[in-house]
């Protein structure tokens, strides 16, 4: 048997979900959560195979509610079951450690397959937010081919927290280069400052700076 928890602010989304599960033998409900908050305690209790995961819910929402409950209980598989949101939410979740992204419109027998497919160690995902992810990681690479070896040099050291002087004498070149470098950069990948940039650079580049 593969014991699933809910979690939705919808109270019929809740109940339609608890009624899917009843139509077959093989899965089941063992706890329902109205919010991230409440599902990570409902988790510790409960410990099911999966956690079928809303994104926007109040006090705590689906992707924080997905890192702690990972922290805890490294096992447990998190599927999200959301309404389609912008590309952020599905890396977001992803991020986060959930192994499948599923979308609410699904047909119930998708959802079923899904979360067979999950307790046998695959990772399910709508066609759209596979293509959302995988048009992500192939702009994320064009963005980084497009920038040059001390581009990308001076933004890990950006990354790492140091200032302009320092980057200067890092590299061996003058602040007002380092300046300009940055200006590229920053159209390149399209932010306007420089913590935008650092957060940029330790999502997307690979590596480390090679200073380190």
């Amino acid at each position: 048997m593969i014991d699933v928890v809910i979690v939705d602010d919808h109270a019929i989304v809740r109940h339609g979900l608890e009624q899917l599960l009843e139509t077959t033998d093989d899965l089941r409900t063992v706890g329902t959560a109205t919010d991230g908050a409440e599902a990570v305690t409902l988790v510790t209790e409960r410990r099911p195979d999966i956690v079928l995961m809303d994104l926007s819910m109040p006090n705590m929402d689906g992707i924080e509610a997905t890192r702690q409950i990972l922290e805890i209980h490294p096992d447990v598989a998190i599927v999200v079951l959301t309404s389609f949101g912008d590309q952020r939410k599905v890396l977001d979740a992803l991020d986060a450690g959930a192994v499948g992204y599923l979308l609410k419109q699904a047909d119930p027998e998708h959802i079923l397959d899904a979360l067979r497919a999950t307790a046998a160690g695959g990772a399910p995902l709508d066609p759209k937010a596979a293509r959302v992810l995988l048009e992500s990681r192939e702009r994320t690479a064009s963005l980084e081919s497009a920038l040059t070896d001390r581009e990308r040099e001076v933004l890990k050291l950006v990354a790492d927290g140091l200032a302009n002087k320092v980057i200067a004498l890092r590299l061996g070149i003058s602040e007002r280069t380092v300046k300009a470098h940055l200006t590229n950069i920053f159209q390149r990948i399209g932010v306007t400052d420089r913590t935008q940039a650092a957060l940029w650079a330790r999502e997307n580049l690979s590596g480390r700076a090679s200073s380190e």
